[in-house]
């Protein structure tokens, strides 16, 4: 793991504690922030828990050149072993509210997915029991349009706010947003802050049912309890990449301590000790295996943050 020299940083972090009242980390290991439990040093690291704290960041961000990288739980992200020579920024408890009216649900971004989840449910609402077991915050699966089981947070979003790079608040309806297989266009828009959603109620007897049917259903074909990042590789259409590495033959594949799930071979597994380097190799030979057996060429359905090459 490579640090950064602190002679670059140091002036910044000065900088930076006068505007950020939570703590800011020098060369902060991004295997404490990741799933996958990988990943080398941030540069900078900080919780900002008010939107001043954010709007200063992200402007010194901009003054100084320095790159900016907003982060959840981690769930969706690969790490270098290089880390990341920027900042690195999480949103705290200040966006995590929730407010219900009638069949809508504010919720800020850093909202957790198991959080909304039980809080949707004791107001009776159906429309989230896809996400039972997706980790992840709000902010990240709208961005990344997460979804399961036919569902996803395109079919329910009826509003979003982001802070832009020109540093202005926005909010986009629905209609002003594109959709797709684990992606939107909000990729570019800027920061996502909070959304709205449309939700449906129904029995709380056939919801619980329904989540505990979904719940099993991940338990039995996934990796659960292990450090992974979920799916590494998008479905292609009509297909299943899980099926489509298996039957080219990489299930069980390891590289270092990184395997690839005897579970099911759409996720690699940490086993305890791997690098990011490890990951990412095994990643290139699932693909380059698959292209040659299959003639498919997956595409990472994860987010790789840093440089693999060195």
């Amino acid at each position: 793991m490579t640090s950064v020299s602190n002679d670059v940083f140091l002036p910044l972090y000065n900088e930076l504690k006068k505007c950020v009242k939570s703590d800011i980390y020098l060369n902060e290991p991004m295997a404490r922030h990741t799933t996958f439990k990988v990943g080398g040093p941030a540069a900078l690291f900080t919780i900002v828990n008010s939107l001043q704290e954010l709007r200063s960041t992200l402007l010194l961000s901009k003054k100084s050149g320095i790159p900016f990288l907003v982060v959840g739980r981690g769930s969706n992200l690969l790490v270098s072993d290089n880390g990341f020579r920027g900042i690195v920024v999480r949103l705290g408890n200040y966006f995590s509210r929730i407010n219900i009216d009638n069949n809508f649900v504010q919720a800020g971004a850093a909202v957790s997915l198991p959080t909304l989840i039980r809080e949707t449910y004791k107001e009776g609402f159906k429309s989230l029991a896809f996400t039972v077991g997706i980790p992840g915050t709000l902010g990240g699966a709208i961005r990344m349009n997460a979804g399961a089981y036919g569902e996803c947070f395109g079919n329910i979003l009826s509003k979003v706010t982001v802070y832009t790079p020109e540093a202005q608040f926005t909010s986009f309806s629905h209609s002003e947003i594109e959709f797709g297989y684990r992606s939107s266009s909000l990729r570019d828009k800027g920061v996502i802050l909070e959304a709205t959603l449309k939700l449906e109620k129904g029995d709380p007897k056939l919801i619980k049912l329904q989540m505990e049917r979904y719940f099993k259903a991940r338990k039995d074909s996934q990796p659960l309890n292990t450090a992974n990042a979920g799916s590494i590789f998008k479905n292609p259409s009509k297909n299943f990449a899980g099926k489509i590495i298996e039957d080219a033959g990489c299930k069980g594949w390891q590289e270092g301590n990184a395997v690839v799930s005897e579970k099911h071979a759409n996720f690699i597994v940490n086993q305890g000790g791997a690098k990011a380097s490890d990951i990412y190799n095994l990643m290139q030979k699932v693909q380059e295996r698959v292209q040659e057996k299959k003639k498919i060429l997956l595409e990472p359905e994860i987010t790789l943050i840093g440089n693999f090459e060195s």
